[in-house]
């Protein structure tokens, strides 16, 4: 009996239950979601390495953010594209296991990239004069290559304890990727060791960063108060302010998802809350922490204008 309940060769991943008409509507707006996302992420890495001018801290902070936002997408929608395609297509046990993987690796690492972006503009807005002795670029490696560090073992650590389970049927998830406590649903023995690695791997990437970028925004906040200029104030408060609303979408999601009640959640508006994770924050992400500002923009224009001669026709430079 044991060896049959881990002898598990594939999953089947139901994805939205939906009627055929309404799965190729949201296969069509899910590709188009899919699109701008690697095409916004993508401009945002290449103007970043083609402009010296952008080779600062910040933008190498948001370039590795726009790394993870690629990898997200990449990791977790061709797999949904496809389901609705073909609803209840197979996945196999060992591809299973490697989305689980790299959707957390990737997730623990943005939380973290989140947390560190939170603490290199707390520097700018509160101590500039000392910034670049702050936040040098040792201590840019340093914290990008720890947070790259810490998500990828925090996810080996989850996925090593997932495989010392037996599965038995069914092995149907009721998910469009193979999202942790989806998983832990099918296995047939207890799983509530998991369940607490869960819930302290939450804290330390979720409630702790949090905390953090919220006592760093609150500083922010007192020193953009006592800015004098108005021209200032205004720049630097609606920077902050994007920033904050990516945070508190991507923070307050996860928490719901990982440390709220669970029977207040019904399973179909878990996979609604996950398409922020996958697809929604990745395409937000371009949009708010970069291609709003003058600099990205200014070499957005330049790179425009120096391919085109239409450009500079109309005098777009």
């Amino acid at each position: 009996m044991k060896e049959n309940q881990t002898m598990v060769m594939e999953f089947i991943l139901l994805g939205f239950r939906l009627g055929p008409r309404i799965q190729m509507l949201l296969f069509g707006l899910f590709s188009l979601f899919y699109a701008f996302t690697l095409l916004g992420n993508g401009v945002i890495l290449g103007l970043i390495s083609l402009d010296s001018r952008l080779h600062t801290p910040m933008y190498f902070f948001l370039s590795h953010l726009a790394i993870v936002d690629i990898a997200y997408a990449c990791n977790t929608v061709p797999q949904m594209l496809v389901n609705l395609l073909n609803p209840a297509r197979p996945i196999s046990f060992a591809g299973c296991m490697t989305q689980t993987f790299l959707f957390l690796s990737f997730a623990h690492t943005e939380c973290l990239l989140l947390v560190v972006m939170s603490y290199d503009r707390y520097v700018a807005i509160c101590h500039p004069l000392r910034y670049s002795v702050i936040v040098s670029w040792r201590v840019c490696i340093t914290l990008v290559v720890t947070s790259w560090t810490c998500g990828v073992l925090l996810a080996l650590v989850h996925v090593s304890l997932i495989l010392r389970l037996p599965f038995c049927g069914p092995h149907e998830i009721n998910h469009f990727f193979c999202e942790i406590l989806s998983v832990l649903k099918l296995a047939c023995a207890d799983t509530r060791l998991n369940k607490v690695v869960i819930f302290v791997a939450s804290v330390f990437v979720l409630v702790e960063p949090l905390c953090l970028v919220l006592v760093s925004y609150m500083r922010i906040l007192f020193a953009i108060l006592r800015i004098q200029s108005g021209e200032g104030r205004r720049k630097a408060f609606s920077t902050s302010s994007s920033h904050l609303c990516v945070v508190g979408l991507f923070f307050g999601s996860a928490i719901v998802m990982y440390m709220a009640p669970k029977s207040r959640h019904p399973e179909e508006q878990q996979k609604i809350l996950f398409l922020f994770y996958s697809l929604f924050n990745p395409m937000l992400n371009p949009l708010i922490y970069s291609l709003r500002k003058s600099e990205v923009k200014g070499t957005l224009r330049r790179a425009v204008c120096k391919e085109s001669p239409i450009g500079r026709l109309f005098s777009l430079c």
